[in-house]
């Protein structure tokens, strides 16, 4: 065999190991999170369970600030990081017993929801729409 094709397939088993690896990795992640906890309901349940409780709260206008909050993240795992924080601002609704979905309620629970790393778009997007970041300090 010459020894460019060895050197090829060993790259190639490479290459298959580390990919086959990185997936699992994330199957598994996704595999906690559907199992149940002490109160027999999943992570993933009590997204659904609060997006489920909320939904009839969002307007027109709170869906494009979460889509415009979610703009950074990659398109392949946009859908996932916006049904978690919109259950976040649904569990933030609910322990505020609201009526209607408030702009606080979404920046709370995009700030809760995301980690520190997105902050920084986070503050840039509020900052060009002009609202006022002091009553969320604590949370940053």
């Amino acid at each position: 065999m010459p020894t460019w094709l060895s050197i090829f397939f060993q790259f190639y088993w490479i290459f298959l190991v580390v990919f086959l690896g990185i997936g699992g990795y994330f199957m598994f992640r996704k595999f906690l999170k559907a199992l149940p906890q002490a109160d027999g309901k999943s992570i993933l349940d009590w997204q659904e369970h609060y997006i489920n409780q909320t939904i009839h709260l969002w307007k027109d206008e709170d869906k494009k600030l979460l889509n415009e909050l979610v703009e950074p993240v990659p398109k392949l795992f946009r859908d996932v990081a916006k049904q978690k924080i919109a259950a976040k601002i649904g569990e933030i609704a609910l322990e505020h017993k609201a009526t209607q979905m408030k702009q606080e309620y979404i920046i709370q629970g995009y700030i809760l929801a995301t980690p520190k790393r997105d902050h920084k778009w986070l503050i840039q997007t509020l900052e060009k729409k002009k609202i006022d970041l002091s009553p969320y300090q604590h949370l940053f």
